[in-house]
């Protein structure tokens, strides 16, 4: 079998200087190019023409110019049968769903071990999924999170209210006196619009409104 062709791409030198000296001498791999960031990356997938693409990328997630998540689209929308393994640092749960939405195979934290990594890129070869645990809690937890906020049919009705009021910046005490309702029922409300919405504060529940547009701009 001829080694599997690999394409770098991570904007510190020394990062890519230590992946392809250990890639290359494992005899699965060959490292045909490097690049530090995303945009620099399409060009050179362009100059290669199709038969000098990589079968694979390697890519960082957190770029100057174009970060891994855009290149990845990119890529994709122009090499549709490109693999592509994202090595990162960051677990944030938005960020490993992002990734995974616009087609990466793997995400992969750079903490693994080295036998991980060869595991992984072999399995997003073959395009066969590799995640550790924690990063697939981390998925889940983010689509999850995507599930209830792209919906509010688990509100009721006196819950909207209430945090429409909270993303206007009123106090417990003001939306008690807007609604006729007494500052415990308010709390409760708070409490329930927290756990359903799985974020921990009121200022996420007023961003979390601004986001989804239900806020109207005077």
């Amino acid at each position: 079998m001829s080694a599997i062709k690999i394409l770098l791409v991570d904007d510190h030198d020394m990062v890519r200087m230590g992946l392809k000296t250990y890639l290359m001498l494992e005899p699965t791999f060959e490292v045909i190019a490097e690049a530090w960031n995303g945009r620099e990356a399409l060009e050179l997938l362009y100059s290669r023409g199709e038969d000098g693409l990589p079968d694979l990328i390697l890519m960082d997630l957190m770029m100057p110019v174009m970060n891994g998540v855009e290149t990845t689209r990119a890529v994709l929308s122009e090499y549709p049968g490109m693999k592509i393994v994202i090595l990162t640092s960051f677990l944030e749960d938005d960020l490993v769903v992002d990734a995974i939405e616009a087609g990466a195979v793997s995400y992969v934290l750079k903490t693994v071990s080295a036998e991980e990594l060869i595991y992984a890129l072999q399995g997003a070869y073959r395009g066969m999924p590799v995640m550790t645990g924690d990063v697939s809690q981390a998925l889940t937890r983010g689509i999850r999170q995507r599930t209830v906020q792209g919906d509010t049919s688990g509100l009721t009705e006196r819950e909207r209210e209430v945090l429409l009021l909270i993303a206007e910046g009123k106090t417990n005490k003001d939306i008690g006196e807007e609604l006729h309702i007494s500052i415990k029922t308010v709390k409760t409300h708070v409490s329930n619009l927290l756990m359903k919405c799985e974020l921990e504060d009121r200022t996420q529940l007023a961003i979390y409104a601004h986001r989804k547009g239900w806020v109207t701009q005077g």
